[in-house]
């Protein structure tokens, strides 16, 4: 692990690393951090952060100053802390291919160890190399996004902000099994786009229908693997340092929530925020809140269940019989924290008899299932086996 050392530029010691700064409970006092005497230890590392300030792909740009939301998070007082180390600033390189090179390979072996990554970026289509790191380790992952509209770009179109996650779609042989965009915009997405993702079994969700059922970002994300936050997805007036920005959006309440979502998910093993331009943060508003994000994904972690899927045997099983008499769903609700999954049956090659994937889902899926209709959730994941 201490190989990845070459790849990171260290922090400054007086800003950062000088614990006479810090109190006892303010997180500048118990992160690890990479200054020019000391590499952090990972050995028993839970979450590393770091941040790349590539913006090729993106109409942001870099800046030379030291990173302000580190000045933010590290100010902040949190009790009970993960081991949580601060790799620095990932080296540039001269050219993009080698410089996204060096994040997939960071963030697999970060991943291979068992410890979650938390890029800072950048362009948000650094999620590509993210997402090739789970493919190089051939793992099957459940992608979110929060972003204001989705980012295909054109047929031809060459990797940036604006067309990653077709490429994502694209990619060859394919370890993306679901994938959920949160929080779009109706009038920036066209509906063909719409229709093409829930075609493939996805769950594109506007801006509108998250904030009237916000509870069911709980799920979302206990069913996510890699987590990516677009903050041009943040109304303006809570996120002005970002180009793209726009008046309307999440608030700033709103986007701390999904974050400790995120952290209480037992499943979430890579996060990114992406598309700050602290050249545009003349207040420091959005690095505040950045910072804000960040603990309470932390906050969300330190309750964490290990609960990836039920526990049967500390679950109450419901059984949801439809009208038809051969079709019934099961529902399971878990007596440590009162969180639901549903069982989808699939088979196996070579296996007879059918297997059940658990897909985390909310008491409101039940109220559905009751009512007689088939849960959405319940549908797009089965159809994923046929």
């Amino acid at each position: 692990m201490q190989s990845i050392q070459s790849f990171f530029l260290p922090l400054n010691y007086s800003l950062y690393a000088n614990l006479e700064k810090w109190e006892t409970t303010q997180i500048g006092r118990t992160i690890d951090i990479y200054t020019e005497s000391s590499f952090p230890d990972l050995k028993f590392a839970e979450i590393a952060i770091f941040n790349v300030p590539e913006y090729e792909g993106s109409k942001n740009s870099f800046s030379d100053s030291d990173c302000k939301i580190r000045a933010f998070f590290y100010s902040f007082h949190q009790s009970n802390l993960p081991k949580i180390v601060d790799l620095g600033v990932l080296k540039i390189m001269p050219t993009r291919k080698e410089s996204f090179a060096i994040i997939e390979n960071v963030c697999m072996d970060l991943l291979n160890n068992g410890i979650i990554p938390i890029i800072i970026g950048g362009g948000h289509d650094i999620s590509y190399a993210i997402y090739k790191a789970y493919a190089k380790l051939e793992k099957h992952i459940n992608l979110t996004v929060v972003d204001k509209k989705f980012d295909l770009g054109l047929e031809n179109d060459n990797l940036a902000s604006f067309s990653h996650l077709s490429k994502i779609i694209s990619y060859k042989p394919s370890y993306l099994f679901h994938y959920t965009h949160l929080a779009f915009h109706s009038y920036l997405v066209s509906n063909l786009a719409i229709d093409m993702l829930n075609a493939m079994n996805f769950d594109p969700i506007r801006l509108g229908d998250l904030k009237e059922n916000f509870n069911e970002v709980e799920p979302i994300m206990r069913n996510t693997d890699l987590f990516c936050f677009d903050i041009t997805s943040i109304q303006h007036a809570y996120a002005a340092a970002n180009i793209y920005s726009s008046p309307n959006g999440l608030s700033g309440e709103e986007a701390c929530k999904i974050m400790r979502y995120a952290g209480v998910s037992d499943k979430v093993s890579a996060v990114g925020l992406f598309e700050y331009n602290q050249n545009l943060d003349l207040n420091s508003q959005t690095a505040y809140l950045l910072a804000e994000m960040l603990w309470y994904f932390i906050d969300g972690y330190k309750i964490r269940k290990n609960e990836l899927n039920p526990n049967i045997k500390n679950c109450t099983k419901y059984t949801v019989a439809f009208e038809d008499g051969k079709n019934e769903i099961a529902f399971y609700k878990s007596q440590n924290s009162g969180r639901w999954w549903m069982g989808v049956p699939f088979q196996k090659q070579g296996i007879k008899k059918n297997q059940t994937y658990y897909v985390a889902c909310s008491y409101r899926d039940y109220e559905i299932a009751n009512q007689g209709e088939i849960p959405e959730r319940w549908v797009k994941t089965f159809n994923k086996f046929i």
